[in-house]
This record gives C-alpha cells, sequence and structure tokens, in this order.
C-alpha cells in the first residue's frame, strides 16, 4: 500500500494523527506533495517512512526547497504517478503536466480540498491536508495495487473512506 498526503504545514514534526499515523507506519512507500513549511516537517516525514518520494510546495522554507524538487515522477506498481503541490491552471495545468511526464496519476496539493478528477489522460488526486484542513476533512490517500492499476481511496483521519477510485497503469 502506498500513503498519499501533502500540506502538512508544521513549524515542528509531520503532525500524522488517526488514520493517516496507520497508513504512514503500514507503507510501503509515502507520496508527499509539498507543503511540509520546514525542515524538521520533512526530517520527521523522512523518519517516519524509508521511502518517501515527496515535493516542495509554496509554503515550504529554503532549506525545504533545498532539499527537494519541484516535481517528480515515480512508478508505483506498475503506475506512473506525477507528482507536484500545484499548477497554476487548475484541473488543466495538471493534467497537461501528467501529459508531459507520461503519467496514469498526478498527485498534488495545495488546495487542502481533496479531490479526485478523472480526466483523458490521467487521474488527478489531491489526498487534501492530514493536519491543516482547513474547513474540509482532515484526509489522505491510500493506493491498494490491484491487476492492472492502483484502487485509491481518499480517507478521514477516523478512517472513514471518503470516496474510492481506480487507476489503471495505461502509460508504462
Amino acid at each position: 500500500m502506498f500513503a498519499v498526503l501533502s500540506d502538512t504545514h508544521s513549524r515542528s514534526g509531520h503532525e500524522l494523527a488517526g488514520a493517516a499515523r496507520d497508513a504512514v507506519e503500514r507503507a510501503d512507500a509515502v507520496l508527499h506533495a509539498g507543503d511540509f513549511t520546514s525542515e524538521a516537517a520533512l526530517d520527521a516525514f523522512q523518519s517516519a517512512s524509508e521511502r518517501l518520494h515527496a515535493v516542495y510546495g509554496n509554503s515550504d522554507s529554503p532549506g525545504v526547497r533545498d532539499r527537494l524538487p519541484e516535481a517528480r515522477t515515480v512508478e508505483l506498481a506498475g503506475v506512473r504517478v506525477a507528482v507536484t503541490h500545484r499548477a497554476r491552471g487548475g484541473p488543466t495545468a495538471l493534467a497537461l503536466f501528467g501529459r508531459e511526464r507520461g503519467a496514469d496519476l498526478v498527485v498534488s496539493g495545495h488546495t487542502h480540498r481533496p479531490s479526485v478528477t478523472e480526466t483523458e489522460d490521467c487521474v488527478l488526486l489531491n489526498p487534501g491536508s492530514h493536519a491543516e484542513p482547513r474547513g474540509n476533512p482532515a484526509s489522505h490517500a491510500e493506493l491498494t495495487p490491484r491487476e492492472g492499476g492502483l484502487d485509491g481511496k481518499i480517507i478521514d483521519r477516523d478512517g472513514t473512506v471518503l470516496r474510492e477510485f481506480r487507476v489503471e497503469g495505461r502509460n508504462v
């Protein structure tokens, strides 16, 4: 299983609680779409996950920006995943970002609003914020390998499944 998080916004640690903490502890890898805010938060995530694939966000300190890329692409169980914090231009820009990278799934953050959008080329996933939801549910996403792709869920801090979705490994 792969845990997907974003928008930690912490000066001191990973701020993991409830289902998000459990997911990171169980995950084979963790994706984080930026806005750790501080190096202490990034260090805490790196301690919590042996395989952290992260990017920096607009609220990250210079120290975090020096340690992480603005965007990255990883392969998870035959699915190509492009990760960024945000792309000006909303879903259209995120879909273009995914197309440029041959991605099946684009993970982004920034809005603190959990969402899944299916486009012609890829699935767009925003896991929301597990630590600073700003009026949205405190959430993260989990991706489970299944034949030909990944089954996904957006999950509330209390473990309630907010949304289920599927990502096919089309572009590998």
